[in-house]
C-alpha cells in the first residue's frame, strides 16, 4: 500500500466506525505502515477512539482497530479478531521463514497472518480468525517437518518477549550517523557511507540523511547487522557529549 492509500483506507474504516456506531479494524499492519500513520488525525473531532494491538505488548505486526463512541479500549475483546494457534513439532525446529513460506503456500496473503514466535520445538502464529480454520485444517508440515496445530487463549499463551542487550554511548548530538556508529560499533565515516547506501532505515523507512535527528522511541536498523530502539537520553557528560541507552534486538 502507498502511504496516501494506506491512510484513505483507515480514514474509511474510521468513518464507517464513527457512522454505524460498531468496531471496524484493518487487517495486520508492518511496523512500517503503523509509522505512516501515527500521526493522522482520521476523524477530528469523532468521540471514538482507536487501537493498536496484534496479540501480545511485544508484536509488531498489528491490528488498528477504531471504537464507537460508547467504547474504551477495556471494552475491546481483540480474541474476536485475532485468533492464537500453537503448532508443535516433534522432529526439527522449522525457522520464522520456513513457516511463513508454508503459510503463504496455503494461499494466506501476508496482511492476514500477524507475528511469528518461535519457542524451542513450538511456535506461535497469530492470525485474523476468518484464515484460523484454514490453518488448522490445512497446515501440516513446515520445511520438511511435520506439525500439529491447535487453538489455543490468551491464557495459554506463554510470557513471549523479545529478547534485547542494552548498549550505552555518548553523542555530540543525535544525529544519525553518530547513533548508527555507537548502536553498531562503526567509526563516523563507515556509518554515514552505509546510510549513504541506503542500508539504514529510521523508523522503518530508508532514510539517506545522515544528519537526520534522531529522537526517543526511534527504531534504527542496519542491513546485516540488526535493529534496535532509542530507548533513552540520559544527560551529557562534562564536555558537552550527549549520554545514549538503546536496545539491539537479539
Amino acid at each position: 500500500m502507498e502511504k496516501n492509500d494506506l491512510a484513505s483506507r483507515m480514514e474509511d474504516l474510521a468513518a464507517q466506525c464513527q457512522r454505524r456506531s460498531v468496531i471496524t479494524h484493518s487487517h495486520f499492519l508492518t511496523p512500517a505502515e503503523q509509522h505512516q500513520i501515527a500521526n493522522i488525525s482520521f476523524l477530528p473531532g469523532s468521540d471514538g477512539s482507536s487501537v493498536l494491538f496484534g496479540g501480545t505488548e511485544e508484536s509488531e505486526r498489528k491490528i488498528l482497530f477504531f471504537l464507537p463512541y460508547y467504547m474504551t479500549e477495556d471494552d475491546l475483546d481483540w480474541s474476536e479478531t485475532i485468533t492464537i494457534l500453537e503448532s508443535r513439532c516433534r522432529f526439527g525446529k522449522p525457522g520464522h521463514r520456513d513457516y511463513l513460506g508454508s503459510l503463504m503456500g496455503l494461499g494466506i496473503r501476508r496482511e492476514f497472518l500477524g507475528d511469528i514466535w518461535l519457542e524451542e520445538e513450538n511456535a506461535y502464529l497469530f492470525c485474523m480468525s476468518t484464515v484460523k480454520d484454514t490453518i488448522l485444517n490445512e497446515l501440516k508440515q513446515v520445511g520438511r517437518n511435520a506439525v500439529s496445530v491447535r487453538e489455543i487463549s490468551p491464557d495459554e499463551l506463554p510470557d513471549l518477549r523479545r529478547q534485547t542487550k542494552s548498549e550505552r554511548f555518548t553523542v555530540m548530538s543525535p544525529r544519525l550517523d553518530a547513533v548508527v556508529a555507537g548502536m553498531f560499533r562503526l567509526s563516523r565515516t563507515e556509518s554515514a557511507e552505509r546510510i549513504r547506501q541506503g542500508l539504514v532505515q529510521h523508523n522503518y523507512q530508508e532514510c539517506l540523511k545522515t544528519d537526520a535527528p534522531v529522537r526517543e522511541g526511534d527504531v534504527i536498523s542496519l542491513r546485516g547487522r540488526g535493529k534496535g530502539i532509542v530507548s533513552a537520553f540520559e544527560g551529557t557528560t562534562r564536555r558537552g557529549r550527549m549520554f545514549i541507552e538503546v536496545k539491539i534486538y537479539q
